[in-house]
């Protein structure tokens, strides 16, 4: 590994970097509440005002949780497969055309790439910079 940029280093970027998103999206829909409500409605999610909690709950925690290394493994590996999930809720391109199915197809792979990363982040821990009592080397 270089030594410009060690391994604990990198995986504190790469956590904060995926955080980024989970707490962007979670903190606007906690203070907007009806507006996500009725993206979920739109976006065909089951029960919108619980699957708004639940994205809630699972952004806003979730990405704290990256941020400062907690439960590392499990919350990586629980935001992967929420990812993938509201990927086929929120990005169904295959149901679409034109320039939207582009669009969508673009959202939906972006989410399968992001999952990527915190499966790569719950294979390798959280590293020395995080608060979790068990560091990697």
């Amino acid at each position: 590994m270089s030594t410009f940029l060690p391994r604990n280093t990198l995986l504190l970027i790469a956590r904060l970097g995926l955080a980024l998103l989970f707490i962007l999206m979670g903190w606007g829909k906690l203070t907007d509440f009806s507006a996500a409500i009725g993206y979920m409605n739109q976006a065909g999610a089951p029960f919108p005002t619980l699957s708004a909690v639940i994205a809630i709950i699972a952004e806003l925690g979730g990405g704290l949780a990256l941020v400062f290394g907690v439960f590392i493994e499990p919350i990586a590996i629980l935001l992967a497969v929420y990812t993938i999930a509201t990927g086929f809720i929120g990005h169904h391109f295959w149901t679409m055309s034109g320039m939207m199915r582009y669009d969508m197809m673009i959202h939906f792979y972006k989410n399968i790439s992001i999952s990527g990363g915190l499966l790569a982040i719950a294979a390798t821990g959280a590293g020395r910079f995080s608060l979790s009592k068990t560091h990697t080397p």
